[in-house]
């Protein structure tokens, strides 16, 4: 049984080694001190004989030791070793490495070998229907040509290239490649994806801030290409196996890049970058505006 809080539990829901999606509502009915009670309670109804604790939030391993889980495993982060009684050790180089061997090392920690190295992602077929239905009210047919879009990114706006050069690539990819463009992001960004398309010359789709997450899945499904920043979207992706162009700035490709994927990552390796920082100190960007539309192109060009 996997606890997810509702925004990521999508991600989880049709993973075939998984009994069970328990959803962690902390804006809604887990809120507060009742809810985290409330969710204690909800727990111990399974009575668990161990909690892998991936999260490193001390708040993880208390939810497993007050659930009464007698096996709590997980790395002894954030002053939480004395809630744990299975500790993983924790290598200084671990935190240099790819998250994904991060996550990997509480299992091999406790002795567990991990067998796989690939990431799997499947859309749920309700989801394939309802992009689908999408798609035919923009006007788009089964033998469309798409990219993906993802112009944002969370963390920060140093973790994003400029919408403008986003527009003019759109533009040539759609004049001289002949493929629909499909914008992505969330709600956050409504606003910037109304202004990218106003931006843009061409026609495309834009479905920022109006799919699921479950829909937003099926509908990458769906691109022959993705160009992304660093972001959530960009891993979904790489799930799916579908060829990207990863824009990379402020954050680390080694440790947060796309894993497995297929495709190419693109960053100016300028001396001050990788920074981890949300906005520019410097107030220059120079690690995305260095990064040039052509250059974009070219490796966007080469894929398609």
């Amino acid at each position: 049984v996997l606890v997810a809080k509702p925004w990521v539990a999508p991600v989880f829901e049709k993973n075939p080694h998984l009994d069970e999606v328990l959803i962690y509502d902390k804006p809604g009915r887990h809120g507060g001190v009742a809810g985290f009670i409330r969710l204690i309670a909800e727990i111990r109804k399974y009575r668990f004989d161990a909690a892998i604790l991936f999260q490193n939030a001390f708040e993880a391993a208390l939810m497993a030791f007050l659930s009464g889980i007698p096996r709590r495993i997980g790395y002894p982060t954030d002053g939480r070793g004395f809630l744990l009684n299975g500790r993983a050790p924790m290598p200084e180089r671990i935190k240099s490495e790819h998250q994904v061997k991060y996550y990997q090392g509480v299992l091999k920690g406790i002795g567990v070998s991990p067998l796989c190295t690939e990431l799997h992602l499947n859309a749920s077929p309700e989801s394939v229907r309802e992009v689908e239905g999408f798609l035919k009210k923009k006007n788009s047919g089964e033998n469309d040509r798409l990219v993906g879009v993802n112009f944002g990114a969370a963390y920060g706006p140093a973790k994003e290239w400029p919408l403008e050069r986003f527009g003019e690539l759109c533009d040539r990819i759609s004049r001289d490649l002949g493929y629909r463009i499909i914008l992505f992001g969330s709600l956050n960004s409504r606003s910037a994806g109304t202004q990218l398309e106003k931006m843009m010359k061409s026609q495309v789709i834009n479905a920022v801030g109006i799919t699921t997450l479950s829909e937003a899945i099926a509908l990458i499904g769906r691109c022959a290409l993705f160009i992304t920043n660093d972001s959530g979207l960009m891993h979904i992706a790489s799930a799916l196996k579908i060829p990207m162009v990863a824009i990379f700035g402020s954050t680390n490709p080694k440790t947060t890049g796309p894993w497995n994927y297929q495709g190419k990552l693109i960053r100016n390796p300028v001396p001050c970058s990788p920074c981890l920082e949300q906005t520019c100190r410097e107030r220059h960007f120079k690690c995305m505006t260095g990064i040039s539309v052509e250059t974009v192109y070219e490796s966007v060009k080469e894929l398609l």
